[in-house]
């Protein structure tokens, strides 16, 4: 804030500033079911007090350009209470605004700009401004997907159960750790990938999975974290790829079936995910988006699980699954976040066949690819990733495998000693599976809902989640019906 000199005389009336405060919330015809305000440098804070007296239970963020700022007595009670940041910095200010506006609808939150500041900061003042809009479209956008896809998420959680079989614990290691996605400088990665496959933890998103065995690489563990539809093509396709490349090394006997089971070493799974019925054969290590509802029911079935938040991006999560697993170097593979003119992805590909059967001869492969290519280019979707790795703090430093734009190309050290695998996770059996679908696992969220400590907490999560209107809190009757499971 700028002190009682020359600044202060720029930004508040030199004879009533507490008035004038008054007159300009007034005239801004604040809506009544606003929850939070996000002041863009309210200087001395004058505004702060009119606020509270007109929206009593609101949450007030304080936003100034000057990281050294110092204020008088008369002033300092202003901000009492507020959540307060300093400085421009894009990145810090998006870990401050993530976690001061995390439980608020976009629609109840409010910009207030003291428009004097603009004046005196300028471009400063534009900039802190953008990034505030920015974040807010961001997150409003994962709502929006939120809302689409909450019931379908919801549903998958409890389907999945069904497969669980066999579930996995681990314990940190230090050996490096390569995660691939699918993007076109997977297949440059190859070669090396190849080389130090036995001295690395291999962290496969499902889309790499059909290019990594195309090399007769085998992933340890494959990751899953989208709830679409089209998701179940990648994992099917894996899975599909990882039997051929069993089968490739000799592994098939007539007296050993090949399955799933054999096939894939361990499946990192949101059970929020689309996930196939071949995933019945296969270990999980259970991820958990951090929401209370998730927790307490995995916590009563007593079914270990690692906790990763939504990313949006199955990238992101394979990083931080990364960082639980191992104290090593993380090097990225296939995580492009571009183009590569008009490819957009590793071969083979599980929508390969999809584009090869829509082509034809007013609509050829290529004229396909490009099209999708300018479609995602335009859509955004890879520059919201490479913000968000520029944005936010990793675990530890992260290197690429090939030339990229946000990551240092570097390649993995040397280790004299291989991975021993069985040191790292331990596989257990579910008793009674599956059994614990339907209704024990219902029983299990209805049982937290009842609970007086945090029923209201989970109650206001799946009411969000479910996207009812007009409704406080979500009942258990509803709940029924949206699973069409009856209790």
């Amino acid at each position: 804030m700028p002190g009682e000199g020359s600044r202060a005389k720029l930004l508040h009336s030199r004879y009533n500033p507490q008035a004038e405060a008054a007159r300009y919330i007034d005239s801004l015809r604040i809506k009544e079911a606003t929850e939070c305000f996000i002041l863009i440098e309210p200087g001395l804070g004058y505004m702060i007090p009119v606020l509270r007296e007109k929206f009593k239970e609101c949450k007030i963020i304080a936003l100034h350009i000057e990281k050294d700022q110092n204020h008088d007595e008369t002033t300092a009670g202003n901000f009492t209470g507020c959540s307060v940041f300093h400085g421009t910095e894009r990145k810090y200010l998006i870990q401050f605004l993530e976690k001061e506006v995390s439980d608020n609808n976009t629609d109840s939150i409010r910009i207030i700009e003291w428009r004097p500041s603009l004046n005196y900061y300028k471009e400063d003042y534009i900039l802190l401004l953008s990034h505030v809009v920015n974040f807010l479209k961001r997150v409003s956008a994962e709502k929006r997907t939120a809302a689409h896809f909450g019931k379908r998420w919801f549903r998958n959680f409890f389907r999945n159960f069904l497969f669980i079989n066999k579930t996995v614990l681990y314990k940190q290691t230090y050996i490096p750790v390569i995660i691939t996605g699918s993007g076109p400088g997977l297949e440059q990665a190859m070669p090396l990938i190849l080389q130090m496959q036995d001295n690395c933890l291999i962290i496969a998103a499902s889309s790499s999975v059909m290019a990594l065995c195309s090399f007769g690489i085998k992933a340890d563990i494959v990751i899953a974290t989208d709830g679409g539809n089209w998701a179940l093509k990648h994992l099917t396709g894996a899975y599909r790829s990882l039997q051929k490349n069993q089968l490739g090394a000799g592994i098939y006997t007539e007296k050993r079936s090949l399955t799933a089971s054999n096939s894939c070493s361990i499946l990192a799974a949101n059970l929020c995910a689309a996930l196939p019925s071949q995933s019945g054969g296969v270990p999980f290590l259970i991820i958990s988006d951090g929401s209370f509802w998730q927790s307490v029911i995995l916590r009563e079935l007593n079914f270990p699980s690692v906790i990763i938040p939504e990313r949006g991006t199955v990238t992101a999560a394979a990083v931080d699954l990364a960082a639980h697993l191992s104290g090593g170097s993380i090097y990225l593979a296939g995580m492009d976040l571009s183009n590569n003119d008009i490819r957009t992805h590793a071969k083979p590909y599980a929508f390969d066949s999809i584009f090869f059967g829509n082509a034809n001869r007013i609509h050829p492969f290529y004229s396909i690819s490009y099209t999708r290519a300018s479609l995602l280019k335009e859509g955004g979707s890879m520059d919201i990733y490479a913000q968000w790795f520029k944005d936010h703090t990793v675990p530890r430093q992260i290197f690429s495998l090939t030339e990229n734009n946000i990551f240092i190309k570097s390649k993995p050290e040397k280790l004299k000693k291989q991975k021993n695998k069985d040191e790292i996770f331990s596989v257990s059996d579910v008793k009674n599976a599956p059994s614990l679908s339907g209704k024990k696992t219902l029983n299990a969220l209805f049982s937290a809902m009842r609970n007086p400590q945090y029923g209201d907490k989970i109650k206001k999560e799946l009411t969000s989640l479910l996207s009812l209107e007009n409704e406080k809190y979500i009942t258990e009757e509803q709940i029924i019906r949206e699973l069409r499971v009856e209790n």
